[in-house]
């Protein structure tokens, strides 16, 4: 039988996810990784992005992304000032992750959803009534976990993404190969363009 798949990644909890195993992850070979595992449909990935910035530590990877096979998801994030009087920034990707999740439910056999956030729970449970199996990449390896109670055991099945490091981390030693440049600039002025993103995680301070 086809196993028709769709991935659902929730940029900022993968990237921290990643961040507390200690590795970073490479998605030229996630891609290909859930390409061997059946019918590949799409890869969604969501990330919220500080329109007011210049330059996003987040760019390259989305650029990388948009090119190679991801469909990427953006918002802008949205400043506010909370009771005490703190700065907080917004940029919550739940809602078009799940209205996309919804609307492909009948297309697929399997979805793989890379996030811990437990509000995705109900979410799991409605797509299940479609009657597709739901995968959730996340980990318990950590302290804390990343991955919510709930969510884990509504899931069909739990990956914990320390059983994928070595199929899908990023060798430190590797350097990623230089985007092509336009004039043959000196190799050091040469900046890689699947570098994972340092702030890529403090897309959803609140929420």
């Amino acid at each position: 039988m086809e196993n028709r798949i769709a991935l659902f990644i929730d940029g900022a909890n993968l990237y921290a996810t990643g961040k507390a195993l200690g590795f970073d992850i490479d998605y030229k070979r996630l891609l290909k990784e859930f390409q061997g595992r059946g019918t590949l449909l799409r890869a969604f990935y969501y990330t919220a992005i500080i329109e007011d910035q210049e330059y996003s530590s987040i760019r390259p990877l989305i650029d990388w992304l948009d090119y190679n096979g991801y469909t990427v998801v953006t918002k802008a994030t949205k400043e506010f000032i909370d009771a005490s009087g703190r700065r907080k920034v917004k940029g919550n990707m739940d809602i078009e992750l799940a209205v996309d999740a919804m609307e492909l439910a009948e297309h697929v056999d399997q979805i793989v959803l890379f996030s811990g956030d437990g509000d995705f729970r109900s979410l799991v449970e409605a797509v299940q009534r479609r009657g597709v199996r739901v995968t959730v990449v996340s980990t318990i390896s950590s302290q804390p976990p990343m991955i919510a109670d709930e969510l884990r055991r509504q899931a069909d099945v739990f990956t914990d993404l320390v059983e994928l490091q070595s199929k899908l981390g990023r060798d430190p030693s590797e350097r990623p190969a230089p985007r092509e440049p336009r004039h043959h600039s000196p190799q050091f002025l040469q900046r890689a363009t699947a570098v994972a993103p340092r702030g890529a995680g403090d897309d959803d301070f609140d929420d």
